[in-house]
């Protein structure tokens, strides 16, 4: 019977379906389309990978103590359900079926929630080496479990993954700098603020200031670096897998777009790529990664022929 069809897990697996589909619908798109097993074992990741940051996204009223408890509980089961093989946790318990079968290593589960309780005990970052730490365990290691699942032809694709996780969580940190400050967080380096001129004040005070337009076009900037290089890695994976992470790399980078076309004023409000816009990227990375190249290749083998 396939994993995610056995009777103990299969309403916690519909549920990380569910999640998938409410809090992300291009992604929830791009899965659908990926071969069954793949399909409903990056449900089951998501689905660990969205309640673990729910905890900070969503903190219910609870204290900073009360959410590490919280945290803390995660990994204690993380690391029994990892010995037994199983866990009667609705959210743990799909998730470890699938790095159970696709031999996903307990490291990065782990890592993630130490990402977890950092974003709850680190309000700010002094340097870029430390804020590269978060984003490596938040964001960096999903892209290492993610090829486990999507799977891959070489080794060298887990450090561009790794890569890749960290554009996206940058991008993610420059979108959300207006959020982020009405809640008293600033995630941008201050040694990077000083070094452009910026206080924390000039942040809290929405102050677009030119200090403040270079220092978020170096940022910006240092972004897209990241995009630039992870995208080696792409082609590493299978390639009937391939779309979805260039997809959600192009459908990432496009914010960076949308903060240059605003002068990189990160003030007017949080930024956005259009549903119909993820969607017709979609369809131009699977017409490009996984119809094309088998109308490719017959052509290829008549010419091969031709000229023999």
């Amino acid at each position: 019977m396939n994993f995610w069809m056995e009777p103990s897990q299969k309403a916690a697996f519909e549920h990380a379906r569910l999640t998938t589909a409410h809090y992300s619908k291009s992604f929830y798109l791009s899965a659908r389309i990926l071969p069954r097993e793949r399909r409903w074992a990056t449900y089951a990741l998501y689905g660990f990978c969205r309640y673990a940051d729910n905890l900070i996204d969503n903190p219910r009223g609870r204290s900073s103590s009360e959410l590490l408890e919280e945290v803390n509980f995660m990994k204690r089961e993380i690391r029994i359900a990892y010995r037994t093989g199983e866990s009667e946790n609705p959210i743990i318990g799909p998730y470890i079926a699938v790095a159970k079968r696709y031999g996903i290593p307990m490291e990065y589960p782990l890592d993630l929630l130490r990402g977890v309780a950092m974003d709850i005990q680190t309000p700010r970052y002094q340097t870029f080496e430390e804020l590269y730490v978060f984003c490596y365990r938040v964001a960096g290691v999903v892209g290492l479990m993610m090829n486990y699942v999507l799977g891959f032809r070489d080794q060298a694709a887990f450090e561009y993954a790794e890569k890749l996780g960290v554009a996206m969580q940058l991008t993610n940190i420059l979108r959300d700098i207006k959020e982020d400050k009405d809640m008293g967080r600033i995630y941008l380096p201050l040694a990077e603020l000083a070094q452009f001129g910026v206080s924390e004040e000039d942040i809290f005070a929405e102050n677009f200031s030119p200090n403040m337009h270079r220092l978020m076009k170096f940022q910006v900037q240092r972004a897209h670096r990241y995009y630039e290089t992870s995208a080696k890695g792409i082609k590493l994976l299978n390639r009937e897998s391939q779309f979805a992470i260039y997809s959600a790399s192009r459908i990432y980078r496009g914010i960076l777009l949308k903060i240059e076309a605003r002068d990189y004023n990160p003030f007017l409000g949080r930024v956005f790529v259009s549903q119909m816009h993820k969607a017709g990227i979609l369809v131009e990375e699977i017409f490009r990664t996984r119809i094309r190249p088998y109308f490719h290749q017959p052509l290829m083998r008549e010419y091969e022929m031709a000229n023999d």
